[in-house]
């Protein structure tokens, strides 16, 4: 099991802020707002003593990661967030986006994200895109084929968050 701990002093007069950066599974479509995993987190956090700002979240259902891209390029990067978060490609599998570019546009979310946690690579975590194949979603799919992909994404992922210092689950 992956612990990830936040690198962020328990101080009750300063509010830490998190940003979590995605697609449909980090604004949890379909679920109360409440189950949503940032919210989740938050509340987890919260419960352990930290002093915690409500989550921004910047992800909406169906974005690709040239999505993202657009969405955050005008957004401000001071004051820097303690925590940072990014979940996205499943839709750039399912819309049958190619490799290449998902890596060129990860990598530049990824180094975005960077710039959101103030340059602290430490205070980044990828989280892998969730397989759906299985899923009812999925089932008149080539669930092979989906879970191949997404691997080879998730892969990519792991890879270049290693070569940043940026943490992975």
């Amino acid at each position: 099991p992956n612990n990830i701990a936040v690198d962020t002093a328990r101080i009750d007069s300063v509010q830490r802020r998190y940003l979590a950066l995605g697609d449909s599974y980090t604004i949890g479509q379909s679920v109360p707002a409440t189950d949503r995993y940032p919210v989740l987190a938050v509340k987890s956090m919260r419960e352990a003593g930290y002093n915690m700002a409500d989550a921004d979240i910047i992800a909406t259902s169906g974005w690709t990661t040239r999505d993202l891209l657009e969405a955050i390029k005008n957004k401000p990067v001071i004051p820097a967030f303690d925590l940072v978060t990014l979940l996205i490609g499943v839709n750039n599998q399912y819309q049958g986006g190619t490799i290449p570019e998902y890596r060129n546009e990860f990598k530049k979310l990824l180094e975005q994200s960077i710039k959101y946690a103030g340059e602290r690579a430490d205070r980044v975590i990828v989280i892998p895109i969730p397989d759906y194949s299985v899923t009812p979603f999925a089932t008149n799919s080539d669930r092979q084929k989906i879970a191949r992909e997404l691997d080879s994404f998730n892969f990519f992922n792991k890879q270049l968050a290693r070569q940043l210092s940026v943490k992975s689950l």
